[in-house]
């Protein structure tokens, strides 16, 4: 039974998915490298809470006990030996999460899954940075992962079926949808909406529609929540330049980025994390 969650950082994805476990009764611990990041992730799942409360979707005691199912670490060492379950959430950068992996693996006691959310890297890649290859899973969270269903489950080469079972489980448990897929860069998910979000891009690029008229075209005309140039921000356009070069390497020119997604992220606007990106945000 997974009862205790260590979350590897307290960014944007990792606040999200210690709120997502805590809500569901789950014991988190939330670890980052400075207390100003811990601070600002604690402020946003307050927030975050608060919005839901107001809205209805949950009570004042839910709200607190939430918040007291969620402590906070500087220490990576602590976050692991106090954890069933291992979810690492930092950048999408194969090198960093490989020596994370490094450090979750000697720090973790032994049979502890190790779980990335990432949403293109290769999970073999980071397994193989580890002892434990068979017990390394993808875990691709969705924004924002309290209201999100999804969790796409990536097997590695190794990844053993009993840690593929333990996630779905765990997923179950805590009231999300999974798809398990195959270790290809982009997996199912990631490989779509990249391939829609740049021509969207291309589109609003080449003037032929604003960049309201282009996310309300596909917002009403193809019935999406949201238009395409506002989940780019709210999904982090350095993250989506990040996939869209990886991409290229592994299936060609369809997937290479707009020079609008290059320059907004050499200006450093990545979108609602900054408070720039297409959109401006307070």
């Amino acid at each position: 039974m997974i009862k205790r969650i260590g979350v590897i950082g307290a960014g944007l994805m990792g606040n999200g998915i210690a709120q997502a476990m805590a809500m569901k009764g789950k014991q988190v611990i939330l670890q980052d490298i400075t207390d100003e990041a811990l601070s600002k992730a604690r402020q946003k799942i307050e927030k975050s809470l608060g919005r839901l409360e107001k809205a209805g979707h949950i009570t004042n005691d839910a709200v607190q006990e939430t918040l007291n199912n969620i402590t906070t670490t500087l220490s990576l060492e602590g976050a692991c030996q106090e954890s069933d379950l291992i979810i690492e959430a930092v950048p999408e950068n194969l090198q960093l999460k490989k020596t994370i992996f490094e450090q979750l693996d000697q720090y973790a006691p032994e049979g502890v899954i190790l779980a990335t959310n990432t949403s293109e890297l290769s999970v073999t890649s980071i397994a193989a940075a580890t002892k434990r290859p068979d017990k390394v899973i993808g875990m691709h969270w969705f924004n924002p992962a309290p209201i999100m269903k999804l969790i796409e489950i990536v097997k590695g080469i190794d990844t053993s079926d009993e840690t593929v079972k333990a996630i779905e489980h765990v997923s179950e448990e805590i009231g999300k949808e999974t798809v398990l897929v195959k270790d290809t860069q982009g997996f199912v998910t990631t490989r779509a909406l990249s391939a829609h979000m740049i021509e969207c891009m291309r589109i609003y690029e080449e003037g032929v529609a604003s960049l309201e008229d282009v996310d309300k075209a596909i917002r009403l005309g193809l019935n999406y929540p949201m238009g395409p140039l506002q989940l780019a921000d709210y999904v982090g356009l350095d993250t989506m330049l990040f996939a869209s070069e990886g991409l290229v390497e592994a299936y060609g020119d369809r997937f290479r980025p707009p020079q609008i997604l290059r320059k907004l992220v050499e200006a450093g606007h990545f979108g609602v994390k900054t408070g720039k990106g297409f959109y401006t945000y307070e």
